[in-house]
């Protein structure tokens, strides 16, 4: 009987007739208390006609205006509204009818029938109202009877949202949760009830999850972004409350929460930062209009890039990539969200000059973002040929290509791996870096070393930390790890590193692109590192888990050429402000050009012969500050 009443709803037609019996009941009783119940007139007619006359009216009213056509379990304030208009017109198309038409033509007699109207438009309306009220309340009295074991849950927030949210959690929960109250600090709601629902401060949370059970919090994605909300949030993930994400109102389907938008709070969450801010209409004057070529397009950073450059109005975006499939899934996303932009998709290696020449031919960029590069510590320790013609050989393709067809600014994506490199992935950065910042000197004309530049390309290079929700990140692999059941591998319990989001970084590229005079190396404040240990434990708490006991961590061992601490600047290197407070600007020591290119040229053909240990000696030699760690190519330090 239950899970009938669950599941079922009545005809339309029969919620039509209920309506008319209860309309019909109000204004035969509104009419008798106001006759002082004076029954004869039942005997004389006009009493049927009166009622009769009524019926009709509200029938075609309520007909037209569909109220029966609404589940009466989901009845809202809508609905409430919609019964007032209908008894209202009703009333004003019925006295209008009697006074005109109907009075006359049979001769009745005046009942005071606008004071019977009035009586019966309070009582008609409250009993709909009730009706629905009523009814709603059965539902989910049956709902949550049926539900089993409930959740207790906390509400973040005493306002309008708060109610929605829970308005959503009664609605769609199916008698699942159990609110045992908002949470603010608001001190004007605390202590107060809102729909029979105490308010407690953020400080009561330990009480309330040992004295009532609470076992989740629900909290707006968007106040995830405030210091106090995330102090609030990490409290409640170390007593073990799971954490769960609403999205903004905007983004609820039909202006209604469904249980499958809450989702569980993640670790990327928590780690991120108030983003940077950048209000910088010179950007947009720089970008729009222009062809902007973005290499590495399908990759985490680049696809971001691609995005946020087409919120510039540029005239053409080339992308290049050599992964087939995540370049056609951006091109399916692109077309969707900007069906104007002209969008050109190459599958292309940087390492091949020629494809590149015949790229840059035939689309003539004014702007480069260079993103493609290979970026996997361990698996470019084990193939160093592979990633010096990527990064490296790569790099000098398009810059000199930038060169040769005029292009504006050339931004390049470095790593913070290439300061005092261990790796030979993160010394290739580093000898890409060196190669653009001395090219960029021939470019403008300034090089020491008697070459004098006939182009105005300028080369700016930014450095990056780790990002998260980026295809090499760790999160993803600990969830992994997670999901199966453990253990989490950590390879050192003091490893840390520092952490961004994808749009704080690719606002900082688009910065640096504007800002940037040529040369520059910028590096921007990412807060404090985290303790790879740490998030793994977090991660654990997140997914409801304890760390130790339902899952264990192991400790695996640095990977080749893998550090324990990653810098920002390396001794040499000091830093000048810029006019935004979170972006400076590293002063590295500067190379001639034509030693660079003699440099590079010898390494590249090192490494096309297949000697990777006389590559490696030649990366170390023009990077005096690489040493191997935990690496096969520790020997060479020791030869130097």
């Amino acid at each position: 009987m239950k899970t009938f009443l669950l599941n079922k709803s009545l005809p339309k037609w029969i919620i039509l007739l209920i309506d008319q019996v209860i309309t019909s009941w109000a204004f035969v009783f509104s009419f008798l208390l106001i006759r002082q119940f004076e029954f004869t007139d039942l005997l004389r007619g006009h009493f049927t006609i009166y009622v009769g006359l009524y019926c009709l009216v509200y029938l075609g009213v309520s007909y037209a205006m569909r109220i029966h056509t609404g589940l009466i379990r989901y009845s809202g304030t809508d609905d409430i509204y919609r019964i007032f208009s209908a008894v209202f017109l009703s009333s004003v198309i019925y006295g209008v009818a009697v006074g005109i038409f109907v009075g006359p033509m049979f001769h009745l007699r005046s009942v005071n029938i606008y004071v019977v109207l009035l009586v019966n438009f309070f009582i008609s309306s409250s009993l709909l109202i009730m009706l629905r009220i009523g009814a709603k309340a059965l539902f989910y009295y049956i709902k949550r009877s049926t539900g089993g074991v409930k959740e207790t849950v906390l509400i973040y927030g005493a306002n309008g949202f708060s109610l929605l949210v829970k308005q959503a959690l009664e609605t769609s929960g199916m008698g699942r949760f159990n609110i045992a109250g908002f949470i603010d600090d608001n001190p004007s709601k605390v202590d107060k009830s809102i729909q029979q629902i105490r308010v407690y401060r953020s400080k009561d949370i330990r009480r309330l999850h040992h004295t009532l059970g609470v076992e989740k919090l629900l909290i707006l994605s968007e106040d995830l972004k405030a210091p106090s909300n995330k102090k609030l949030v990490e409290k409640a993930v170390e007593l073990g409350i799971k954490v769960l994400t609403v999205p903004p109102t905007a983004e609820w389907m039909s202006g209604q929460l469904r249980m499958n938008q809450i989702q569980d709070l993640k670790i990327e969450d928590l780690l991120q930062r108030p983003p940077i801010v950048i209000e910088n209409k010179q950007m947009f004057r720089d970008l729009k209009g222009k062809r902007v070529l973005v290499t590495g397009g399908a990759g985490s950073i680049g696809s971001e890039i691609v995005r946020q450059v087409l919120n510039y109005k540029p005239e053409m975006v080339i992308i290049c990539d050599q992964a087939e499939s995540p370049l056609h899934e951006l091109q399916l996303e692109i077309e969707e969200a900007h069906p104007e932009a002209d969008l050109k998709l190459c599958i292309a290696d940087i390492q091949n000059f020629n494809r590149m020449y015949a790229l840059f031919k035939e689309y003539n960029p004014q702007y480069v973002y260079h993103a493609a590069a290979y970026k996997h510590v361990p698996m470019m320790e084990n193939n160093p040929s592979e990633a010096l013609l990527t990064n490296v050989l790569g790099t000098k393709n398009l810059a000199d290509l930038s060169i040769t067809f005029d292009v504006e600014k050339f931004v390049m994506i470095s790593t913070d791996k290439a300061v005092n490199p261990t790796n030979v992935m993160g010394a290739s950065k580093r000898i890409a870096e060196i190669y653009i910042q001395s090219l960029n000197k021939v470019s403008q004309g300034t090089g020491k070393d008697g070459v004098v530049g006939e182009k105005q390309t300028r080369f700016i290079t930014t450095r990056f930390g780790n990002v998260l929700g980026s295809n090499g990140s760790v999160i993803p692999r600990f969830r992994s790890q997670i999901q199966k059941g453990g253990p989490i591998t950590v390879t050192h319990p003091d490893i840390t590193r520092y952490f961004m989001t994808i749009p704080e970084a690719v606002q900082l590229v688009l910065e640096a692109g504007t800002m940037g005079q040529g040369g520059e190396i910028f590096i921007f404040d990412m807060g404090e590192p985290v303790k790879i240990v740490n998030l793994a434990k977090k991660m654990i708490k997140l997914a409801g888990l304890t760390p130790g006991v339902d899952i264990d961590i192991v400790y695996s061992g640095l990977r080749p050429g893998e550090k324990l601490y990653e810098e920002l600047l390396n001794e040499e290197e000091t830093t000048i402000p810029t006019h935004h407070h979170k972006i400076k600007i590293s002063k590295v020591r500067e190379y001639k050009y034509g030693k660079v290119v003699n440099d590079v040229t010898e390494l590249l053909s090192l490494c096309k012969n297949g000697d990777e240990l006389l590559a490696v000696r030649k990366m170390k030699a023009i990077v005096p500050e690489f040493l191997s760690k935990n690496s096969r190519f520790e020997e060479l330090d020791a030869v130097n």
